[in-house]
Protein backbone atom coordinates (compact mmCIF):
# COMPACT_ATOMS: atom_id res chain seq x y z
CA UNK A 1 0.00 0.00 0.00
CA UNK A 2 1.09 3.05 -0.95
CA UNK A 3 1.93 5.91 1.64
CA UNK A 4 -1.01 7.79 0.37
CA UNK A 5 -4.64 6.72 0.35
CA UNK A 6 -6.41 7.60 -2.55
CA UNK A 7 -8.53 9.93 -0.03
CA UNK A 8 -5.42 11.39 1.63
CA UNK A 9 -3.93 12.90 -1.67
CA UNK A 10 -7.29 14.52 -2.59
CA UNK A 11 -6.45 16.60 0.40
CA UNK A 12 -2.86 17.90 -1.13
CA UNK A 13 -4.13 17.95 -4.73
CA UNK A 14 -7.84 19.16 -4.33
CA UNK A 15 -6.58 22.74 -3.12
CA UNK A 16 -4.42 23.32 -6.31
CA UNK A 17 -7.05 23.53 -8.21
CA UNK A 18 -11.20 22.66 -7.40
CA UNK A 19 -11.19 24.01 -3.58
CA UNK A 20 -8.43 26.58 -4.34
CA UNK A 21 -8.05 28.57 -0.73
CA UNK A 22 -7.59 32.11 -2.29
CA UNK A 23 -9.83 31.73 -5.57
CA UNK A 24 -12.25 29.30 -4.36
CA UNK A 25 -12.62 29.89 -1.04
CA UNK A 26 -11.66 33.50 -1.40
CA UNK A 27 -9.13 33.47 1.53
CA UNK A 28 -6.33 35.36 1.76
CA UNK A 29 -6.44 37.56 -0.29
CA UNK A 30 -4.59 40.61 1.23
CA UNK A 31 -1.24 38.80 0.87
CA UNK A 32 -1.63 37.87 -2.62
CA UNK A 33 -2.47 41.66 -3.76
CA UNK A 34 0.58 43.57 -1.24
CA UNK A 35 3.74 40.97 -2.07
CA UNK A 36 2.99 39.56 -5.33
CA UNK A 37 5.10 42.47 -7.12
CA UNK A 38 8.38 40.12 -6.78
CA UNK A 39 8.21 36.93 -7.72
CA UNK A 40 10.96 35.99 -4.53
CA UNK A 41 8.85 37.72 -2.31
CA UNK A 42 5.67 34.69 -3.12
CA UNK A 43 7.99 32.39 -2.75
CA UNK A 44 9.11 33.06 0.07
CA UNK A 45 5.81 33.62 1.45
CA UNK A 46 4.00 30.50 0.31
CA UNK A 47 7.28 28.46 1.80
CA UNK A 48 6.52 30.47 5.33
CA UNK A 49 2.55 29.72 5.14
CA UNK A 50 3.72 26.10 4.28
CA UNK A 51 5.63 25.94 7.11
CA UNK A 52 3.52 27.38 9.56
CA UNK A 53 0.05 25.55 8.33
CA UNK A 54 1.76 22.39 8.01
CA UNK A 55 2.98 22.34 11.51
CA UNK A 56 0.54 23.92 12.99
CA UNK A 57 -2.30 21.64 11.92
CA UNK A 58 -0.08 18.78 13.12
CA UNK A 59 0.38 20.75 16.61
CA UNK A 60 -3.10 21.58 16.89
CA UNK A 61 -4.54 17.82 16.13
CA UNK A 62 -2.36 16.27 18.88
CA UNK A 63 -3.71 19.13 20.96
CA UNK A 64 -7.40 18.53 19.62
CA UNK A 65 -8.37 16.18 22.53
CA UNK A 66 -6.94 18.29 25.65
CA UNK A 67 -8.08 22.07 24.21
CA UNK A 68 -10.73 23.46 26.62
CA UNK A 69 -13.45 24.57 23.83
CA UNK A 70 -14.02 27.81 25.30
CA UNK A 71 -10.02 28.99 24.83
CA UNK A 72 -9.04 26.84 21.57
CA UNK A 73 -9.37 30.28 19.45
CA UNK A 74 -6.57 31.64 21.82
CA UNK A 75 -4.73 28.29 21.88
CA UNK A 76 -4.66 28.35 17.58
CA UNK A 77 -3.03 32.15 17.73
CA UNK A 78 -0.63 31.53 20.35
CA UNK A 79 0.50 27.93 17.94
CA UNK A 80 0.05 30.27 15.17
CA UNK A 81 2.24 33.38 16.38
CA UNK A 82 4.59 30.38 18.03
CA UNK A 83 5.37 29.34 14.41
CA UNK A 84 5.42 33.24 12.85
CA UNK A 85 7.86 33.81 14.78
CA UNK A 86 10.62 31.91 13.98
CA UNK A 87 9.72 31.87 10.37
CA UNK A 88 10.15 35.74 10.90
CA UNK A 89 13.67 35.22 12.83
CA UNK A 90 14.67 33.26 9.87
CA UNK A 91 14.03 35.05 7.42
CA UNK A 92 16.12 37.94 9.45
CA UNK A 93 18.94 35.83 9.83
CA UNK A 94 19.30 34.49 6.48
CA UNK A 95 17.88 36.81 4.04
CA UNK A 96 17.11 40.11 5.64
CA UNK A 97 16.71 42.51 3.04
CA UNK A 98 13.75 40.03 1.98
CA UNK A 99 12.26 40.30 5.55
CA UNK A 100 12.17 44.38 4.78
CA UNK A 101 10.42 43.55 1.31
CA UNK A 102 7.67 41.01 3.44
CA UNK A 103 8.07 43.02 6.88
CA UNK A 104 4.33 43.46 7.95
CA UNK A 105 2.73 40.55 6.04
CA UNK A 106 5.03 37.47 7.80
CA UNK A 107 3.42 38.57 11.23
CA UNK A 108 -0.23 39.03 9.62
CA UNK A 109 0.18 34.94 8.81
CA UNK A 110 -0.93 35.11 12.42
CA UNK A 111 -4.39 36.30 11.38
CA UNK A 112 -4.78 34.47 7.95
CA UNK A 113 -7.73 33.44 7.28
CA UNK A 114 -6.26 30.11 5.66
CA UNK A 115 -4.55 29.00 8.63
CA UNK A 116 -7.37 29.69 11.47
CA UNK A 117 -9.89 28.44 8.85
CA UNK A 118 -7.61 24.85 8.72
CA UNK A 119 -7.57 24.59 12.44
CA UNK A 120 -11.07 25.20 12.68
CA UNK A 121 -12.42 23.00 10.24
CA UNK A 122 -10.06 19.98 9.52
CA UNK A 123 -7.14 19.79 12.71
CA UNK A 124 -9.36 19.85 15.41
CA UNK A 125 -11.42 16.64 14.07
CA UNK A 126 -8.59 15.18 12.05
CA UNK A 127 -5.74 12.93 13.10
CA UNK A 128 -1.98 14.31 12.86
CA UNK A 129 -0.73 12.90 9.63
CA UNK A 130 -3.93 13.76 7.70
CA UNK A 131 -4.07 17.28 8.85
CA UNK A 132 -0.05 17.60 8.00
CA UNK A 133 -1.67 16.36 4.48
CA UNK A 134 -4.10 19.00 4.97
CA UNK A 135 -2.54 22.20 5.97
CA UNK A 136 0.23 21.16 3.09
CA UNK A 137 -2.02 21.12 0.43
CA UNK A 138 -3.62 24.22 1.38
CA UNK A 139 -0.48 26.36 1.67
CA UNK A 140 0.61 24.89 -1.94
CA UNK A 141 -2.98 26.55 -3.41
CA UNK A 142 -2.29 29.67 -1.69
CA UNK A 143 1.36 29.51 -2.61
CA UNK A 144 0.75 28.43 -6.54
CA UNK A 145 -1.50 31.74 -6.38
CA UNK A 146 0.62 33.72 -5.01
CA UNK A 147 3.76 32.53 -7.57
CA UNK A 148 1.68 32.59 -10.94
CA UNK A 149 0.82 36.19 -9.71
CA UNK A 150 3.92 37.25 -9.10
CA UNK A 151 5.12 35.66 -12.28
CA UNK A 152 3.35 38.49 -14.29
CA UNK A 153 3.47 41.21 -12.00
CA UNK A 154 6.96 41.21 -12.08
CA UNK A 155 7.77 39.50 -15.54
CA UNK A 156 5.31 42.87 -17.13
CA UNK A 157 5.82 45.25 -14.49
CA UNK A 158 9.33 45.10 -14.28
CA UNK A 159 10.69 43.03 -16.70
CA UNK A 160 12.44 40.57 -14.91
CA UNK A 161 12.22 37.20 -12.88
CA UNK A 162 13.67 36.78 -9.51
CA UNK A 163 15.29 40.15 -10.14
CA UNK A 164 17.24 38.74 -13.38
CA UNK A 165 16.75 40.55 -16.21
CA UNK A 166 14.82 38.44 -19.28
CA UNK A 167 12.88 40.77 -21.57
CA UNK A 168 16.11 42.81 -22.32
CA UNK A 169 17.76 46.15 -21.14
CA UNK A 170 15.02 49.26 -20.92
CA UNK A 171 17.74 51.46 -21.06
CA UNK A 172 20.24 49.97 -23.64
CA UNK A 173 16.83 49.02 -25.63
CA UNK A 174 18.08 45.46 -26.07
CA UNK A 175 15.41 42.45 -26.31
CA UNK A 176 12.17 43.35 -26.66
CA UNK A 177 12.22 46.63 -25.76
CA UNK A 178 13.83 47.50 -28.86
CA UNK A 179 10.33 46.90 -30.14
CA UNK A 180 8.73 49.79 -28.65
CA UNK A 181 7.64 47.60 -25.18
CA UNK A 182 7.81 49.58 -21.89
CA UNK A 183 7.21 48.21 -18.47
CA UNK A 184 3.84 48.16 -17.61
CA UNK A 185 4.36 50.39 -14.01
CA UNK A 186 0.56 49.63 -13.17
CA UNK A 187 1.54 45.99 -13.23
CA UNK A 188 2.98 46.81 -9.51
CA UNK A 189 0.35 48.18 -8.18
CA UNK A 190 -1.99 46.32 -5.69
CA UNK A 191 -5.34 46.63 -7.79
CA UNK A 192 -3.28 44.66 -10.54
CA UNK A 193 -3.24 41.74 -8.59
CA UNK A 194 -6.41 42.03 -7.86
CA UNK A 195 -7.38 41.92 -11.60
CA UNK A 196 -5.02 38.93 -12.17
CA UNK A 197 -6.60 37.13 -9.81
CA UNK A 198 -10.08 37.06 -11.00
CA UNK A 199 -8.72 36.05 -14.14
CA UNK A 200 -7.32 32.82 -12.70
CA UNK A 201 -11.04 32.33 -11.10
CA UNK A 202 -13.08 33.17 -14.40
CA UNK A 203 -10.59 30.81 -16.14
CA UNK A 204 -11.10 28.08 -13.05
CA UNK A 205 -15.14 28.43 -13.47
CA UNK A 206 -15.02 28.56 -17.18
CA UNK A 207 -13.23 24.95 -17.26
CA UNK A 208 -15.10 23.41 -14.41
CA UNK A 209 -18.72 24.72 -14.17
CA UNK A 210 -19.55 23.20 -11.24
CA UNK A 211 -17.90 26.06 -9.12
CA UNK A 212 -20.28 28.77 -10.74
CA UNK A 213 -22.06 29.77 -8.12
CA UNK A 214 -26.16 29.87 -8.48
Amino acid sequence: MGLLSKKDAKLITDPLADNNPITIQVLGICSALAITAELKASLVMGIAVMFVLGIGNVVISIMRNIIPSKIRIIVQLIVVAALVIIVDQVLKAFAYELSKTLSVFVGLIITNCIIMGRFEAFALANKPWRSFLDGIGNALGYALILLIVGFFRELLGSGTLFGIPVLGDPIEKTGVYSLGYENNGFMLMPPMALIIVGLIIWVQRSRNKALIED
